[in-house]
């Protein structure tokens, strides 16, 4: 899942550290390491791309891989929509301001899916990097529902919506939402 790198639209917490134009290219340059690090023959790789248009014709990112449009809502309205909106089988999103994420990292993922119905990747913050879900039965519009976006809520709020699911927990990973992130 990523926006359209454009000042003003993107990391808005990183902006106040080192600007608008810098936190903009920041994640312009970072999300497309992001796609061709990520590009494996084992999983189809997808763009969900905000806002839904201007995602879908942007030339930032290369023709391939495919996109879909994300749509409107809040973050887990979002990523609802994706998890629902794709074929059957296995899906993992990750968030795309994680530099270290790595191939390993995601097929381990999709292997936790094997005997588990969603697999959350933590970040250090309460956030998560990744969420996967097996996708065996139709998902609800609303499982996402009342989790604390952007808090430190947000891990243990998204546990709680996916419950009774069983749920597996990947590897630990940091995301850069603020300007002390890009030392790390």
């Amino acid at each position: 899942m990523l926006k359209e790198p454009r000042p003003g639209r993107v990391k808005t917490r990183l902006a106040e550290g080192i600007g608008k134009v810098g936190a903009a290219w920041w994640f312009r340059h970072q999300s497309a390491r992001l796609i061709r690090r990520l590009e494996d023959p084992r999983w189809r790789l997808v763009l969900a791309v905000a806002p839904d248009a201007v995602g879908l014709a942007s030339r930032v990112w290369t023709p391939r891989p495919a996109r879909i449009a994300q749509g409107g809502g809040d973050l887990g309205s979002r990523m609802t929509r994706v998890f629902r909106s794709l074929p059957p089988g296995p899906v993992c999103i990750v968030g795309s301001d994680v530099p270290g994420i790595e191939r390993v990292h995601v097929a381990r993922a999709f292997a936790a899916l094997g005997g588990h119905d969603a697999v959350l990747g933590p970040a250090p913050d309460g956030g998560y990097w990744l969420i996967g879900m097996k996708r065996s039965a139709a998902l609800p519009r609303d499982l996402l529902a009342g989790v604390r976006w952007s808090t430190e809520h947000a891990m243990a709020d998204t546990e709680a919506a996916l419950a009774p699911r069983r749920i597996a927990h990947a590897a630990i990973l940091r995301d850069v939402d603020h300007v002390d992130d890009l030392a790390r």
